[in-house]
C-alpha cells in the first residue's frame, strides 16, 4: 500500500535510504547522530502548542472509526446476506466508509514515514558533502565547527568523517619520501581521469555541479538572459555541495524566474519533484503562481491560501496526501497552518522578503526553524544588516550546525575587533579593520550572491537621481513654526530620556507633514465648504514644484509615478489629479488585491491613457513592474534608503528602454534635509557592509541627540526669519541647482569608510568658518527662540466710542417682512404640500421687493447655460402669485401635521437609541432621548419607519440600525451557548472545559481563572457594557481570588478583552464562526464627511482582541497646535 501511494505522488523514497527512526518533530536543523539542537532557544513563548502530533491525531481519528466499525460488525455480518431493512444497509455503508477512512489515513501515515525516513539519510549525506566544502574555503568555519564538536562527540565523528573526504579529495596521499611537496603519484592521477572521463560519458559521479551554458529547455516562457542562468548554476553548486543560501540580486533582476528554474532543474534533472515549500508576501501570491505556469509549467503547484474551510479542504485533499509538488503559501497563513505543515518532510523550504526573519525572537523565524527540510533559500532584494546579531540569525539559519551560538559568534567578533584595534594603532588607519572586512566576507562567500542591475544589465541605462530642493510657503512656514514653539523645551534638548526621545520622534513626525502639506493638519484647509481649486497647490511648495514639473513631463511625453509615504498625501495628489485632469491609477496599503492588479495592468497596457500612478512608498515597492514610467517622483523620503530604492525599481528595471529620471523632494532648511543626510549615510553602510562582505554593529535609530539636531536645522531661520522661502525659478534651473547640489552629496559620502560613518557629523550642524565646534558645544546649547509676540485687538476703541456717542442716531427704515416660513428639515417629516406652498409664497414676497436674480458663479458651466438658469428662475419669481385664503388656511393646517418641535439633537438620539436598544424598544429609547416621553417616541417612530426614505442619507443610517440589531442577536446567540454549556457541567467550576486554540498556549490566565470568568458571562450576558465592570467587583468579593494577585490586579479592561477571548474560544468549539458580516461595536461610526470629497481622516473598527496583542489607535495629529479632535472610545466585543 505504501508502496503504490508514493509513486502515485512523485515522491517515490528510496528504500536503501531509510535508515533511522520515525521522527515526527526532528527539527529542520537538526544534525544527524548529534545530542545538540542548533538553535538559541527563544526569550519569546513558543507559537506551537505541546503535544502536538500527526500520529496521535490520526490515531485518535482511527480509534473513533473502529468504534463505529465496532458498533455494527456484528450486525453487519449477520444481516449481510438477507439485509432487507434500510437501517442495516446504512450501517454496513457506514463501516465500510469508517474503514476506508482509516486505509487512507494508515496511508498518508505511511507515506510520511517514509518520506522523513528518506529524508534523513540524504540529510545526513548532505552534512558530510557540506562540512568538507566549508572546511576548504575558509579556517573561520573550522573555528566554529571546532567549537561545537568540543561539546558535541557525535558531531566531532561526523566532522572527522568529513575531514577524511576532504583529504581523499585534495588527493595528496601519504607523505612520502618522494612525495614530501605533496605531488600526485601516477596511480592516483590515472584514477582522477578516469573518474572524469565516466563521469563525462554519464557513468560513476560527477566530481562537480551541473552547469548550464544556455537557457534550460524545461524553462517554456522565454530565454533566460546570460547573468540568470549564472545565478541558476550558483544554486546548482550549493545544492551540489549541501549549502543553503541567499540570493540577494537587486530588485528587478528576476529572482522569482531564477528560483523556479533551479527546482525545475531539480525536477528535471535531479529526479526531485518536492515537495517544495515557498513562502511569500500575501500580496504576491498570485504573481507567484502565475511565474510558476508561465515559466515552468510541468510543475504541479498547490496554493495554501482563503478561510478556514477552504484551507482545511487543501491540507486533507492535496497537502498531507503529498498531491502537489510546489506549496506556495503566505506568512501568516504559515504560522496558522505550521501544526500540519511541520508533518512533511520538504525538500527545499524557500522564502520571499527574507529579512522578514532576521528578528531570530519573531513567531516567523521560529516557525520556519521547526519545519523539517533537505535545504533551505532566501530570496531578498534589501540584504543590509543592522547588526550582528541579525547576520548571525541568517547564518544560524542556512548552516545551524556550524553557527549554533550567538555567544560563540559574539565572542570572536569581539575579539577580531580587539586585534583589529591594535592593528591600527601599529600599521596606521584601515590596517586593522581590512582583516574583519575580509573574514566577514569569508563568511558571507559561500552563502551570498548579489548582482546589481549596472553590472549584469549593459542595455538598461543608469538611472539618474536628482534631489530638487523646494522652498516653504507661507502657510507652511506658520504651522512649521507652531510645531516647533508648541514643545520649545524639546526642541532645545530639554526632557527625559525615554519620554524626550518619543516627544521628539513625533515632533519630527509633524514636521515632515508640515514639509508635505499643511492640509495633512486639521483647520489648515479654508472650509466648510472645501473647494478644490489654485489653493491647493500654493498652500505647499512641494505642490508648487510638482505642478510645474508635471505640465513639462507631460508636453515630453511622459509618464510618472509619484510615492509618499503618507496616504494621506496621496488623497491631496488625488485631489490634485482631478483639478488639473490628468488620468492615473492609484494604489496604497488599504487596496484591495484584484483592485492592485487591475490598477497596474491599466496603467501598462499599450496605448494607456494613465498618466500619473500614486503610490505608498512601502505598498508599492513590492511585486509591482511599471517599466511602461520613465519618472519617478519620490515626493518625500522614507527613513530606510532601500525602501526608496525599491520604489525606484519599479520603473528602472529590465525591460526599461527610456533613461529613468528620478526626482526626490527635499524641503529646504527643514527637517527633511537631515532625513536625506541620514538616509545617504545608511546607503552609504549598504555599500561597505554587503559589497565588501562587511557588517554594521549600530543600532538602526536615530538618538535623542540626532533627533534635536534635525528638529533644530533651520529652525531659526523660520522662526525669526521675514523673508519669503517660496522659490520662484524656472524648472529646468531648479532641476540644474539640484544635479549639481546632489553630486556635491554624493561625492561627500563616496569619499568615506566604514570607520568614518560610525563617528560622522554633518558639516552643516559642526563645522562653521573652518573651525570644528561638535566638542565644544553642548547641543542643548543651540538655543532657538522663540518668535516675538504680537498683541491682538479684538475691537477697535475709536469704533467703540463712535457708535457709542450715536447711539440715539436713527437708522433707515427696515425693509418688509417676509413670510413666516416654517424650518421643514426632513426629520420633521412634514407633508410634501407644505414646502410646495411655502415656496410659492417665498417666490412672490421676491416679487413683490423686485427681486432680481443675480447671475450664478460656476467655473465648469458655460455662460450660456448659467444665464439659461437665470432666466428661468427670474421667470419664476415674475410670474409669482400670492397664495388664496383656501391655501394659506391649508398651509396651517399643515403645519401642525409635522413634528416640529423635534431637534436635530433629538433626532440623532433616537437613531442611537434604536441602534442600541431595538426599534420597538421605546422605553429603552426614552432613556437616550430624555426630553420626550416613551409616548412622543412611539408616535414619531410609527412616522419614521414609514417614511424614512425621505432623509438624506437615510441608508446610512438603516445600516447602522440594521449592523446593531445583527450584532445584538449574535451576542443573544453566544450568551444562549455559554449559559447552556455551564448548565450542562457539574461543577463547572471545576469540570468545565475550555477547547484552547495554539496561539492561546502561552496564556497568562489559569485554566481555574478561565472558567470563573465563563461562568460570570453566563451570569451577566454577552456584549454588555457594564460587564466587565461587574466581573470585576466580583473577583474583589470572591473569596476563591482571595490570594490571586493576578487576577485580582485586572482591569476591568484586561477583564473584557479575556473574556472576548474565551468567547472566541468557545465560538470555534461549538462550529460558529464568526460572520464577517456582522460588525463588531465600534465599526462604522467614524463620523460625517471629510474634506475634498469625503476622504476618511480614520477611523477605529474595534474586532476580537487577544488580551497578550491589544493594540492601541495612534494619534498621528497629537502634538500639532490644531485643536483635538473627539473620537468614539474603543470598544471590545463584551
Amino acid at each position: 500500500m505504501a508502496s503504490s501511494s508514493s509513486s502515485s505522488t512523485g515522491f517515490a523514497p528510496n528504500p536503501q535510504l531509510a535508515l533511522r527512526g520515525d521522527d515526527a518533530d526532528k527539527l529542520s536543523d537538526y544534525v544527524p547522530n548529534s545530542n545538540e539542537i542548533s538553535r538559541v532557544a527563544s526569550r519569546v513563548p513558543s507559537v506551537v502548542a505541546d503535544g502536538e502530533d500527526e500520529e496521535d491525531e490520526i490515531d485518535e481519528m482511527e480509534v473513533d472509526d473502529a468504534d463505529a466499525a465496532d458498533d455494527v460488525t456484528a450486525s453487519g455480518k449477520k444481516a449481510a446476506p438477507g439485509a432487507s431493512t434500510k437501517s442495516e444497509l446504512k450501517k454496513i455503508a457506514k463501516a465500510e466508509q469508517a474503514q476506508q477512512r482509516k486505509e487512507d489515513r494508515q496511508q498518508v501515515k505511511q507515506q510520511l514515514s517514509s518520506r522523513r525516513h528518506a529524508q534523513a539519510g540524504l540529510k545526513s549525506a548532505d552534512s558530510i558533502k557540506r562540512f568538507s566544502y566549508l572546511l576548504g574555503q575558509t579556517d573561520l568555519f573550522r573555528h566554529f565547527c571546532d567549537l561545537k564538536a568540543q561539546r558535541d562527540p557525535e558531531f566531532a565523528k561526523m566532522l572527522a568523517e568529513s575531514e577524511k573526504a576532504l583529504t581523499k579529495g585534495k588527493g595528496p596521499g601519504k607523505k612520502g619520501k618522494n612525495q614530501s611537496r605533496g605531488r600526485k603519484t601516477e596511480k592516483e592521477e590515472d584514477e582522477e581521469l578516469l573518474a572524469e572521463t565516466k563521469a563525462e560519458d554519464g557513468e560513476g559521479v560527477s566530481s562537480g555541479p551541473f552547469v548550464f551554458t544556455e537557457s534550460p529547455a524545461f524553462v517554456k516562457g522565454g530565454k533566460m538572459r546570460d547573468y540568470q542562468v549564472q545565478g541558476l548554476n550558483w544554486m546548482c553548486g550549493l545544492h551540489h555541495n549541501g549549502i543553503n543560501g541567499i540570493l540577494a540580486d537587486e530588485m528587478g533582476l528576476g529572482k522569482t524566474l531564477q528560483t523556479i528554474s533551479f527546482l525545475g532543474f531539480l525536477k528535471f534533472h535531479r529526479g526531485i519533484a518536492g515537495p517544495h515549500l515557498v513562502i511569500v508576501p500575501k500580496s504576491t501570491l498570485d504573481n507567484w503562481a502565475r511565474e510558476f505556469a508561465h515559466w515552468v509549467p510541468g510543475f504541479k503547484v498547490s496554493m495554501l491560501r482563503g478561510g478556514p474551510e477552504e484551507r482545511h479542504e487543501t491540507l486533507t485533499k492535496e497537502i498531507l496526501p503529498q498531491n502537489f509538488e510546489v506549496l506556495i503559501t503566505s506568512y501568516e497563513l504559515c504560522l496558522r497552518e505550521q501544526s500540519s505543515l511541520k508533518k512533511l518532510a520538504w525538500e527545499y523550504i524557500m522564502i520571499d522578503e527574507a529579512h522578514r526573519i532576521k528578528n531570530v525572537d519573531s513567531m516567523l523565524s521560529q516557525c520556519v526553524r521547526i519545519f523539517d527540510s533537505r535545504a533551505r533559500l532566501l530570496i531578498t532584494g534589501t540584504p543590509l544588516q543592522n547588526n550582528l546579531h541579525e547576520l548571525w540569525a541568517l547564518l544560524n539559519f542556512l548552516l545551524p550546525d556550524v553557527f549554533s551560538s550567538v555567544e560563540d559568534f559574539d565572542a570572536w567578533f569581539k575579539k577580531q575587533d580587539e586585534g583589529a584595534a591594535g592593528a591600527k594603532g601599529e600599521g596606521g588607519e584601515g590596517e586593522g579593520s581590512n582583516a574583519i572586512v575580509k573574514q566577514l566576507h569569508a563568511v558571507l562567500r559561500p552563502f551570498l550572491l548579489r548582482r546589481v542591475k549596472a553590472d549584469v544589465e549593459k542595455a538598461l541605462l543608469p538611472k539618474k537621481e536628482i534631489n530638487v530642493y523646494v522652498g516653504m510657503t507661507q502657510l507652511q512656514r506658520k504651522w512649521y513654526k507652531m510645531i516647533l514653539e508648541k514643545d520649545i523645551d524639546a526642541v532645545n534638548g530639554a526632557g527625559g530620556k525615554k519620554e524626550g526621545k518619543t516627544r521628539l520622534q513625533n515632533i519630527v513626525m509633524q514636521l515632515r507633514k508640515c514639509c508635505n502639506h499643511p492640509y495633512l493638519f486639521d483647520g489648515a484647509e479654508p472650509g466648510p465648504p472645501y473647494t478644490t481649486d489654485e489653493h491647493l497647490v500654493e498652500a505647499s511648495g512641494k505642490m508648487v514644484i510638482l505642478d510645474r514639473l508635471l505640465k513639462s513631463m507631460k508636453a515630453k511625453g511622459s509618464r510618472v509615478l509619484i510615492f509618499s509615504q503618507m496616504s494621506r498625501v496621496l488623497d491631496i495628489l488625488e485631489d490634485y489629479c482631478m483639478f488639473r485632469e490628468y488620468k492615473y491609477c492609484r494604489l496604497d496599503g488599504g487596496t484591495a488585491h484584484e483592485d492592485r492588479m487591475n490598477a497596474i495592468d491599466a496603467y501598462n497596457k499599450p496605448g494607456s491613457e494613465k498618466f500619473i500612478f500614486l503610490l505608498t512608498t512601502r505598498a508599492g515597492g513590492l511585486g509591482i513592474n511599471l517599466v511602461s514610467a520613465d519618472i519617478v517622483v519620490l515626493y518625500d523620503s522614507d527613513w530606510n534608503p532601500q525602501a526608496d530604492l525599491q520604489a525606484m525599481d519599479r520603473a528602472h528595471r529590465i525591460g526599461q528602454t527610456k533613461q529613468v529620471y528620478v526626482f526626490r523632494f527635499v524641503t529646504e532648511n527643514a527637517v527633511e534635509e537631515k532625513v536625506l543626510e541620514r538616509a545617504a549615510q545608511k546607503l552609504r553602510l549598504d555599500q561597505l557592509v554587503i559589497q565588501q562582505g562587511r557588517t554594521h554593529n549600530s543600532s538602526k535609530l536615530a538618538n535623542k541627540d540626532e533627533l534635536v539636531e534635525m528638529i533644530q536645522h533651520g529652525a531659526d531661520k523660520i522662526i525669526n526669519s521675514s523673508e519669503s522661502m517660496l522659490i520662484d525659478d524656472d524648472i529646468d534651473d531648479i532641476i540644474r541647482r539640484g544635479e549639481e547640489r546632489t553630486a556635491e552629496l554624493n561625492s561627500k559620502y563616496e569619499s568615506l569608510n566604514f570607520d568614518d560613518l560610525q563617528v560622522f557629523k554633518s558639516e552643516t550642524t559642526t563645522n562653521w568658518e573652518g573651525e570644528e565646534y561638535g566638542r565644544q558645544k553642548k547641543i542643548g546649547l543651540t538655543w532657538i527662540e522663540p518668535s516675538k509676540r504680537e498683541r491682538k485687538s479684538n475691537y477697535s476703541v475709536d469704533s467703540y466710542y463712535r457708535d457709542a456717542m450715536k447711539q440715539n442716531h436713527r437708522t433707515g427704515p427696515r425693509g418688509p417682512r417676509g413670510p413666516r416660513q416654517i424650518s421643514a428639515d426632513d426629520y420633521k417629516f412634514f407633508p410634501p404640500r407644505l414646502i410646495e406652498l411655502q415656496e410659492r409664497e417665498a417666490l412672490y414676497f421676491k416679487r413683490t421687493q423686485s427681486h432680481v436674480v443675480p447671475l450664478r458663479d460656476d467655473p465648469d458651466a458655460s455662460q450660456e447655460e448659467l444665464e439659461a438658469e437665470r432666466a428661468a428662475e427670474q421667470e419664476a419669481v415674475d410670474t409669482a402669485e400670492p397664495l388664496t385664503e383656501e391655501e394659506k388656511n391649508e398651509k396651517e393646517e399643515l403645519a401642525e401635521l409635522g413634528f416640529s418641535h423635534w431637534s436635530k439633537r433629538e433626532f440623532q438620539q433616537f437613531i442611537r437609541g434604536c441602534e442600541n436598544y431595538g426599534r420597538e424598544a421605546y422605553d429603552l429609547i426614552q432613556t437616550e432621548v430624555p426630553t420626550k416621553t416613551a409616548d412622543e417616541i412611539r408616535e414619531y417612530a410609527q412616522v419614521f419607519w414609514d417614511r424614512y426614505t425621505e432623509i438624506d442619507d437615510h441608508e446610512r443610517l438603516m445600516k447602522r440600525i440594521d449592523d446593531a440589531e445583527m450584532r445584538r442577536n449574535h451576542e443573544d446567540r453566544l450568551w444562549g451557548i455559554i449559559k447552556e454549556k455551564v448548565a450542562s457541567t457539574p461543577f463547572p467550576l471545576q469540570n468545565m472545559k475550555i477547547m484552547y486554540q495554539n496561539q492561546t498556549k502561552g496564556k497568562s490566565y489559569s485554566d481555574e481563572e478561565d472558567r470563573y470568568l465563563l461562568c460570570e458571562l453566563a451570569k451577566y450576558g454577552v456584549g454588555k457594557e457594564d460587564t466587565p465592570e461587574k466581573i470585576k467587583y466580583d473577583i474583589n468579593q470572591n473569596p476563591l481570588f482571595l490570594f490571586d494577585w493576578f487576577i485580582k490586579s485586572r482591569t476591568p479592561q484586561e477583564i473584557g478583552r479575556r473574556c472576548t477571548t474565551l468567547v472566541a474560544l468557545v465560538e470555534k468549539e461549538v462550529g460558529l464562526d464568526h460572520d464577517e458580516s456582522i460588525p463588531r461595536k465600534g465599526q462604522g461610526r467614524g463620523g460625517g464627511r471629510a474634506p475634498r470629497g469625503g476622504k476618511k481622516r480614520g477611523s477605529i473598527v474595534a474586532g476580537v482582541e487577544d488580551e497578550a496583542t491589544v493594540t492601541s489607535a495612534n494619534t498621528s495629529r497629537a502634538s500639532t497646535p490644531a485643536p483635538p479632535v473627539a473620537k468614539k472610545s474603543r470598544r471590545s466585543l463584551i
